[in-house]
């Protein structure tokens, strides 16, 4: 789907300007609903042509945590003739059932529509997954379902979901919870302490405790996000702990704004100068590598410039109301302010939108004018949202709206999403379980890699497995004997003969575990041991690095370094591993310098090597071919082209008499015929994703790597 490096995507629009207990606002910002439109512009523009984070999701965190923290105030605080007073009877309920009758409703109306058009337009394979997210979203979870997702290796090539967008609501909801929760607790803790020691209970103390309890975790999340940013920032992305920092910054604006009388002009440059930082931030900072880090500190901190100095606080006569300076009056532009006013439900619809036209149009990305009539469908329908859906419920009964509607439309909506979400899941979950067991397939019927080896007839028949299953389809050692992203553990596994004296050791990364299922059966069968060396993305090279979640991992090459050793100590006859990757701009494969390194430091041992041409990757199209195949579409336009991902001549052909101690196998000709690699060959399915192959078509390989294998060593 269109860049599947928009990865993350950013936060829901803040709460309805409203004004802070403590006088520290001028009342009504216009000017802050006019930046709430910028950034709405900016997160739908970013999404939809460039493919990159913009610093909106920063701004909208910031104004929701100054206008949350501002109302809690309000509700806690009360006004006496010149002072602002504790108010000891608060009743938390009125806010949050506001805020949810704010935010849940226009959620569960685009949960509902993504649930149709799941059922509509995605392939069968998306279903569960997508129910998954359905419930997640509706529950205010989906960032970290989406974080925990993203740690599995099994799901690192999954599609650009239409819902992903929603992992900021998840956030943003958590913290209005929790600070709500935070603040009930830490008031009760302060009028227990009031009873012995009546300072405390003072209103200035009380400012000062809060103040500093919110200055504290502020801190501690800044300081978390960037702990964290070096470790798994994948996982920091989409945590709540990490991105606490910026709504709370924002909610120390509402405690402690700063009084200083500025200029006019002075006013206007600095408004200036935060809107451009807000504006390009985009541009020059990659926010999924580096959010929420210390650059988020740029949008951050321009939105609580902008906080400030359109604030009374810094006018030259500091009294509520006062005169906007030009920056801000131009913020406060009418246009500006109107889509601010919608900039909740422009998030909500923007994204689903433009990633269901993709799915349907299966293409990977919008041209210009697609992309300015998926902007203005998203504007009005979110202004049909605004008017008829959150207005009405947040108003009642003055808009027109009774409380028995407001009732059933709710009630229907939730029903809807839920039920569809679930009804998602069970449904991928019934397909899958009906699939063919692939582990004792007919020949006659399911030749595989025999169609193209050996012209072997094809009946016409369903393809093995199912689309729906292919997504579980991977190796028997993919649990417990593959160290994941983050893991540098060598994990030994052993398969085949166990007891036998001769021994294989399979060693690399995914692409070598594929092989795993065939392996195990010969050692099996013609009585050799089989053991594993492998880790997620670490292929056997003195330069491996990979790619996961937008952030380069090079913490294959000590791996690396380490199983390099640990295979001089155990010594098997023979290592297995492959010897190519693709070009990564194409087209073609080639054998990388690193992989040289170590067939040289192989030769220099005599150690003996079986070394597998990579299989080529269905990179190119904006499904995977299980996913394109679910789709209804041919197995021939599900693959890839033969030339895009292979040599026309395999690179290793020129490394055989230079390296004696390595036999170099190629099964090219078993995936692809002259011209191109399709997604079913002999009525299975080769891909269970966009590069793994699937377990039924490694089976049908087990005859060629029978007779390879024996070449190789001799054995039989």
């Amino acid at each position: 789907m269109a860049a599947q490096h928009r990865a993350r995507r950013s936060a829901v629009p803040p709460t309805p300007n409203e004004d802070a207990a403590t006088g520290n606002t001028s009342g009504y910002r216009l000017d802050l609903d006019g930046l709430r439109g910028i950034a709405i512009f900016l997160v739908a523009v970013f999404h939809v042509w460039f493919g990159r984070v913009s610093g909106g999701v920063d701004v909208f965190l910031t104004l929701s945590g100054y206008f949350f923290v501002a109302s809690l105030l309000k509700h806690v605080t009360v006004s006496v003739p010149g002072e602002v007073s504790w108010n000891k009877a608060v009743n938390p309920w009125p806010r949050l059932k506001r805020l949810l009758l704010r935010l849940v409703p226009a959620l569960f109306l685009v949960l509902a529509f993504v649930v149709a058009m799941v059922w509509w337009v995605m392939p069968t394979t998306r279903w569960g997954p997508l129910g998954e997210e359905v419930v997640a979203s509706a529950l205010y979870y989906q960032n970290y379902f989406l974080a925990f997702s993203s740690q599995d290796y099994g799901a690192a090539d999954s599609a650009v979901s239409p819902l992903q967008h929603l992992w900021s609501m998840s956030m943003q909801g958590q913290f209005f919870l929790l600070t709500l929760l935070v603040a009930l607790a830490l008031g009760g803790l302060i009028k227990l302490a009031a009873r012995r020691f009546p300072v405390v209970g003072r209103p200035v103390t009380i400012m000062w405790i809060v103040g500093l309890s919110v200055a504290a975790v502020t801190v501690v999340s800044f300081a978390w996000a960037n702990y964290r940013h070096g470790i798994n920032q994948p996982f920091n992305y989409y945590d709540t702990v990490a991105r606490l920092w910026e709504p709370l910054i924002g909610g120390l604006m509402a405690i402690w704004m700063p009084r200083l009388a500025l200029a006019q002009w002075l006013r206007t440059a600095l408004t200036v100068v935060g809107v451009a930082l807000i504006a390009t931030s985009g541009i020059w900072i990659e926010g999924v590598q580096e959010y929420p880090g210390v650059l988020a500190l740029v949008p951050v901190g321009a939105t609580v410039l902008l906080i400030w100095v359109g604030s009374s606080r810094t006018a030259p006569q500091p009294v509520p109301g006062a005169d906007l300076s030009l920056g801000g009056k131009i913020l406060a532009h009418p246009w500006i302010v109107w889509l601010g006013s919608i900039a909740y439900s422009l998030y909500l619809w923007h994204w689903p939108l433009l990633i269901f036209y993709l799915a349907w149009r299966f293409k990977d990305r919008v041209n210009f004018f697609e992309g300015a009539g998926i902007l203005l469908l998203s504007v009005l329908i979110a202004w049909l949202c605004t008017k008829y859906v959150e207005t009405p419920l947040r108003a009642g009964r003055s808009k027109g709206f009774s409380r028995r509607y407001r009732q059933v439309l709710v009630g229907a909506l939730v029903v809807l999403t839920v039920f569809g979400g679930t009804g998602a899941v069970y449904a991928q979950q019934r397909a899958a379980s009906m699939n063919v067991d692939t582990t004792d397939l007919d020949t006659r019927l399911y030749p595989g890699a025999r169609a193209f080896m050996d012209d072997f007839p094809t009946p016409k028949l369903p393809p093995v497995p199912s689309p729906e299953a292919a997504k579980e389809d991977w190796p028997l050692n993919h649990i417990g004997y593959f160290s994941n992203f983050g893991d540098m553990s060598i994990r030994v596994g052993e398969f085949g003969d166990t007891s036998a004296d001769r021994t294989i050791a399979v060693v690399g990364g995914s692409h070598s575990e594929h092989w795993m299922t065939a392996i195990d059966a010969l050692g099996k069968q013609r009585g050799f041991k089989v053991t594993t060396y492998m880790k997620a993305g670490c292929a056997l090279s003195t330069e491996a690095m990979v790619e996961f979640q937008g952030e380069i991992l090079t913490e294959c090459q000590d791996w690396v370094r380490d199983v390099m050793d640990r295979l001089a100590v155990d010594k098997p006859d023979v290592v297995f591993t492959t010897s190519t990757r693709p070009v990564s701009d194409g087209p073609g494969d080639y054998v990388p310098p690193g992989y040289l390194d170590i067939f040289e430091e192989f030769r220099e041992t005599g150690q003996k090597v079986i070394a597998v041409r990579d299989t080529p990757w269905a990179f190119g199209a904006p499904l995977s071919p299980p996913d394109c195949i679910a789709s209804g579409r041919k197995p021939d336009q599900c693959g890839v082209r033969r030339a895009a991902m292979l040599s026309e001549v395999s690179p290793t052909d020129a490394l055989e008499e230079e390296f004696p101690n390595i036999t170099f196998i190629d099964y090219s000709d078993a995936l692809c015929d002259d011209n191109y690699c399709p997604a079913v060959v002999g009525n299975i399915l080769v891909w269970h994703d966009r590069h793994h192959l699937t377990t039924a078509f490694v089976r049908s390989l087990i005859p060629y790597l029978e007779r390879d294998i024996q070449e190789a060593t001799g054995w039989w």
